[in-house]
């Protein structure tokens, strides 16, 4: 029993075991560890033990609370227990004894879970209204107490009756009503309320009926860390073993790729089959989930991990990025396959003895687009002159080392910036790979521009052309990774201006992305201009919250070969990038059916370019980065 709430690992399902009632701690423990469960959900105090705060003679009532925590271990509370509150518990009743004897109960709970060092704490919703559970719950996590994670329990689609028992003389609290928004407006409400707390996470309740795609698919931009599953779910299959009908098989697919731990609820139902049917079960569906892809794999570790976009025209890049990029599997084939069409195309057949084409690789890195360049001329038979030229010094050695003990003299090598380079002859091809996540973010078409002289009339760029896609996007995860980026020299919200490169993973791209700017080369314009502006609108199918937007792009590198991480046409193996990420300061609650809109700006000056953005509807966000002053790429 090492895993504990918390401790999920990626080869097997951390399950947990809920019960309602335990009247022996100990004895439970070691009889659900006996059973292949992880962890143990039990209420601490007695489910029927309605403490009283106010009133004599039940609020003098001698004696302990509750059991004492010697029952157990301390590392055991610690990783194998996770406290659930006393189901009577209504901080928000409109009956105003109810609520404040509640309040005194919630608070004596939460700090004896504390006192305990719970890992987590459930936290039950049962409607849409909860701003007295919410401010007991803040004040708790403003108490010093740090180490207890709160798991609120959320049903996936609402009761039909969501009333619960009434018990005494409470009156119900407001019915939540039967569409499926609402339980996720639910969690949206409360966690706002919370200020989007890291420490306040999901635990979703699964139910027989399940809600359209689109709002499950919204589910999973949450931080969902536990779900429960109750025993009355699964079917029966011919051998009598539980088995779970399609639909919420790919639910827990879904959800165990978010490293969700599974919690079983209720008593075995199907022919005497023990409980550990059911964790077999489990891990069956977790060990046949597909193989992760390359990109996958190489991605392991990067998972909504925030990095810095590169700058390699401001900064001389490292030989380990260099190294990371040359390892893709995809990028060289394709571009070796573009650069030996183009060169198909330009020499007829009956030249390729004295026809000796020009290529120039522009921003060469360490030569892995030179050695393309050498295999695809050997590939289409012709002959090549090459110049390899590259800005980085570091780099540049290299290159002469290749040079030297590899390509021999068709090669010549450059140390120079492009973009002031006079070339002794004008190039058939130019090759560059000055892409980035979002295309020209790297400013490709700067570099380009500024090398076309280098250029025949009628010589060839490659890459051809390039589009960046934007799609919105909503993440608790990244709004919280980019809130935690503050830095004290820098603009108070300049985390929120600057655009981020991230491996997507716990978030719910809200609509399809769309193109925002292209860019082609050779630029037809004689007096190039490379500042954009455009205003793209989505319709939203389901209500959500907008966090942000996702940028990705596609470019021709020649003819019919293409790179694309945008995730509809995406090249099957290609890692050399992840997406880009525009934030946005103040998340933004859409309605289903209401269009978002926003406007972005590529803002080009003779040194520098950078990007401003806002969201314009279904409401108008502030400026976002108004004259780079969070953040410049420097030419």
């Amino acid at each position: 029993m090492a895993a504990g709430p918390g401790a999920a690992g990626a080869a097997r399902v951390s399950s947990g075991r809920d019960l309602s009632c335990v009247p022996e701690v100990a004895g439970a423990l070691g009889a659900v560890a006996r059973q292949g469960f992880d962890f143990l959900c039990l209420p601490l105090f007695h489910p029927r033990h309605r403490r009283e705060f106010a009133a004599p003679p039940a609020r003098d009532r001698p004696g302990p609370q509750t059991r004492s925590d010697l029952v157990l271990a301390g590392r055991d509370w610690n990783t194998l227990i996770v406290g659930k509150l006393s189901p009577w518990i209504r901080p928000d009743s409109p009956l105003e004894h109810v609520r404040k004897n509640s309040q005194k109960a919630l608070r004596q709970e939460l700090d004896f879970g504390a006192y305990l060092g719970l890992a987590a704490h459930l936290v039950p919703l049962r409607g849409r209204h909860n701003p007295n559970l919410a401010r007991g719950l803040s004040a708790h996590l403003h108490s010093g107490h740090h180490a207890t994670q709160f798991w609120v329990q959320v049903p996936l689609v609402p009761p039909e009756d969501s009333r619960d028992d009434v018990i005494g003389n409470e009156a119900p609290p407001p019915p939540g009503g039967g569409d499926e928004e609402n339980t996720w407006e639910w969690w949206h409400n409360f966690r706002t309320l919370l200020d989007y707390n890291k420490r306040v996470a999901l635990a979703l309740e699964l139910g027989p009926d399940l809600p359209s795609p689109a709002a499950l698919a919204r589910w999973l931009g949450e931080p969902v860390r536990a779900a429960f599953l109750p025993t009355r779910l699964f079917l029966t299959n011919k051998k009598g073993f539980p088995v779970l009908a399609r639909g919420h098989q790919r639910l827990l697919g879904q959800l165990l790729k978010l490293d969700v731990q599974i919690i079983v609820q209720g008593a075995p139902r199907h022919g005497g089959r023990p409980l550990a049917a059911y964790l077999q079960y489990l891990e069956h569906l977790g060990q046949h989930r597909p193989p992760p892809s390359a990109y996958e794999l190489y991605a392991r570790g990067y998972e909504d991990y925030l990095q810095s976009p590169l700058q390699p025209l401001m900064d001389n890049l490292e030989s380990q990025t260099y190294e990371v990029f040359e390892k893709d599997p995809i990028k060289y084939c394709q571009y070796q396959q573009a650069i030996f069409k183009c060169l198909q195309d330009r020499v007829p057949e009956g030249e390729r003895e004295t026809n000796v084409q020009v290529v120039m690789v522009l921003g060469a890195g360490r030569g892995p687009l030179v050695s393309a360049a050498l295999r695809a001329a050997r590939q289409a038979g012709t002959r090549v002159r090459l110049y390899a030229v590259e800005k980085n010094p570091n780099a540049v050695v290299t290159l002469e080392n290749c040079q030297w003990e590899e390509w021999g003299s068709q090669v010549s090598v450059v140390s120079r910036d492009m973009r002031g380079w006079a070339a002794p002859e004008l190039a058939d091809l130019v090759v560059s790979e000055l892409l980035g996540s979002f295309g020209d973010n790297e400013l490709s078409p700067e570099c380009l521009d500024g090398a076309r002289g280098c250029l025949k009339e009628d010589g060839v760029s490659i890459p051809q052309s390039y589009t960046s896609f934007l799609a919105p996007v909503s993440s608790s995860k990244l709004y919280n990774e980019v809130r935690g980026c503050r830095e004290h020299d820098r603009h108070p919200e300049a985390q929120f201006e600057t655009p981020y490169v991230v491996r997507l993973h716990n978030f719910h791209q809200v609509a399809p992305p769309l193109p925002c700017f292209s860019f082609q080369h050779p630029n037809p314009d004689p007096c190039p201009d490379n500042s954009r502006y455009t205003e793209l609108s989505w319709r939203v199918q389901v209500g959500t919250v907008l966090h942000g937007f996702a940028g990705y792009f596609e470019t021709r590198l020649y003819g019919d070969v293409t790179l694309s991480i945008r995730p509809e046409t995406h090249s099957p193996g290609l890692f050399s990038w992840f997406p880009i990420f525009f934030p946005i300061k103040q998340p933004v609650p859409v309605r289903a059916g209401q269009e978002v809109s926003a406007a972005f700006w590529r803002v080009a000056t003779p040194s520098k370019v950078w990007y401003e953005w806002a969201v314009t509807a279904p409401a108008c966000s502030a400026l976002h980065n108004p004259t780079g002053r969070s953040y410049t790429i420097g030419l």
